[in-house]
């Protein structure tokens, strides 16, 4: 317990620095409302809380033993949120208003975000080996798991939150040009740094 609060606050500011899923959270609430983002939400959250489970469960030894395999989900992600940057940048660039034509990723997108994002995959090797131990039991890993999600839910609400505002904003076309643009940007900024 006495290593609970220094792993709640590691999870904190995991959940809530940026990174691609909250980027993601973002340009998703603020063309959808923030109640679309929920399921992205989810996803990634439960995701990502998964991933820290079976890293601390022994996939994390494994990948450790495979370097080309972890070269390989990091070049693939990095393509991905790339590709997904792309597609930020040349969303059409219309004052927003909400309409069942538009794709909206949904919790498979946000899990699926998970196992490519080198950020979720160093927070759940650093939860391990920092906050776990080599001894640490099943439960224990558990338990890590059920506090970053958690954590993360309010993380990422907060940053739906945001893109709501956002979409306030956005009320010309050359506002939600520039908006899509320095979404994708900052996405690309993200990707690139969580390498």
């Amino acid at each position: 317990m006495n290593q609970l609060l220094p792993f709640a606050l590691f999870a904190f500011v995991a959940s809530i620095t940026p990174g691609p899923t909250n980027i993601l959270v973002l340009s998703n609430s603020s063309r959808h409302g923030p109640m679309a983002a929920v399921p992205f939400i989810l996803g990634a959250s439960s995701a990502a809380a998964t991933i820290m489970l079976l890293v601390g469960l022994g996939a994390g030894e494994w990948l450790l033993h495979h370097p080309q395999l972890q070269q390989l989900m990091s070049w693939l992600g990095l393509g991905w949120l790339l590709y997904l940057a792309w597609q930020i940048a040349r969303a059409p660039a219309e004052p927003l208003i909400a309409s069942e034509n538009t794709h909206r990723p949904g919790a498979l997108a946000g899990a699926g975000l998970q196992l490519v994002n080198p950020k979720t995959w160093m927070m759940a090797f650093a939860v391990v080996s920092v906050f776990t131990g080599a001894d640490a039991q099943a439960s224990r890993y558990l338990i890590h798991a059920l506090v970053f999600f958690l954590i993360a839910l309010p993380c990422l609400a907060a940053w739906a939150m945001l893109g709501m505002g956002a979409a306030k904003l956005l009320h010309s076309a050359r506002r939600m040009r520039l908006f899509n643009w320095a979404m994708a940007l900052l996405l690309v900024v993200s990707a690139v740094m969580s390498l």
